[in-house]
């Protein structure tokens, strides 16, 4: 079975943990600290604070916003269920607003009518889904217009640029993650990056049981801090991830030449001033739940990214959040299917799963 995604570990990863290990210092240390300074300077942000994954580098962002209840963050309905619930962990919540078609990103027409009439919303949330930027310029003049916070998740968009400026630290902060279908990975972890020093302060406190010094607490918190492990692999995979998103484009330009002939099948399209980490390789696609089992049948794993909209959750209809009417997300967790674009790809499981695509299609015409 080819993988839908699979984590690129060499010597270098292994030999960087098992110099951890033999230290007997596997907390929180120096090569965290280090991970976080370069990871910063190359996001072009002045923090960088290191997390045990993702979803703890968002809860530390919203509490460090200092979000609560009466306060509501506007977002995307299409995207993994920790971007939203790292807002109502802090008693605050999400409003939201539907996906553009075509790059099933936040829209920004959809999102300025709701800023307009709802003057409770203190932030938007964006998310890179996929690897692809949003539409920076419209949403840091909605940001200012309606002056709110813009936040950015690029949990899956490390390497990914907006007229030409890594995503991440274009807003007030951004969060990453890097578990292991990630464009590069710590086995768990985050980071959350901002140029906002009084912000960065309170997330380290936040991240360490709120103390600055060893029981000295100041504030809320807890243990999200990342292991030394996971910094040591992170210095690694950071030197290699303009590599791996080389390798991820070249793939996904032969999926874009080879599947884009086919009618039922719609590839991923990129605006203007957009530069795509493919994450995630995904396509729209007719009889997407047909395909997806041929596929499996071909040996070829794919993944759907998402097979609905987080305000058709149960849970969050239970909460009084699935009153929205999201025309455009329902339709797309219909159709969406992403297939392998991983680094660790041959020409021959490119091929491979190119054909089995397009012989499904050839065969129900």
């Amino acid at each position: 079975m080819i993988p839908v995604a699979r984590p690129i570990l060499g010597v270098e990863e292994k030999n960087a943990v098992q110099e951890v290990l033999a230290s007997g210092m596997l907390a929180a240390g120096d090569r965290v600290k280090k991970f976080e300074e370069n990871f910063a300077g190359r996001i072009g942000a002045s923090e960088a604070i290191a997390t045990s994954s993702g979803t703890t580098a968002l809860q530390a962002l919203m509490f460090g916003l200092g979000l609560g209840p009466g306060d509501r963050v506007l977002t995307t309905p299409f995207t993994f269920i920790a971007t939203s619930n790292s807002i109502l962990n802090t008693g605050a919540r999400p409003v939201f607003a539907d996906i553009e078609p075509r790059t099933f990103n936040l829209d920004p027409e959809q999102s300025e009518e709701i800023l307009a009439r709802d003057s409770s919303i203190k932030a938007i949330l964006l998310v890179h889904l996929y690897g692809l930027p949003c539409n920076m310029a419209d949403f840091e003049y909605l940001a200012q217009k309606y002056e709110v916070d813009l936040l950015e998740d690029a949990a899956q968009a490390h390497g990914s640029r907006f007229a030409d400026r890594p995503v991440g630290a274009l807003g007030r902060a951004g969060i990453f993650s890097f578990y292991p279908t990630k464009n590069m990975t710590t086995g768990e972890g985050g980071m959350v990056v901002t140029s906002d020093e009084v912000l960065a302060k309170k997330i380290r406190l936040y991240i360490n049981h709120g103390a600055p010094e060893r029981y000295n607490h100041k504030q809320m918190g807890f243990n999200y801090r990342m292991t030394e492990m996971g910094g040591a692999m992170g210095l690694v995979q950071l030197e290699r991830l303009e590599k791996f998103v080389a390798i991820r484009r070249t793939h996904a330009e032969f999926f874009d030449q080879q599947l884009g002939m086919i009618p039922e099948v719609e590839t991923p399209y990129i605006p203007p001033q957009c530069y795509h980490s493919y994450n995630q390789y995904t396509l729209r696609c007719q009889r997407r739940d047909e395909l997806q089992k041929h596929l499996r049948e071909e040996g070829v794993g794919t993944g759907i990214h998402y097979p609905r909209g987080l305000h058709q959750q149960p849970y969050y209809q239970e909460l009084g959040l699935g009153d929205y009417s999201l025309l455009i997300t329902e339709q797309a967790s219909q159709e969406v299917l992403s297939i392998p674009v991983h680094p660790g790809l041959n020409n021959e499981e490119l091929q491979k799963i190119s054909r089995a695509i397009g012989s499904f299609y050839e065969a129900r015409r």
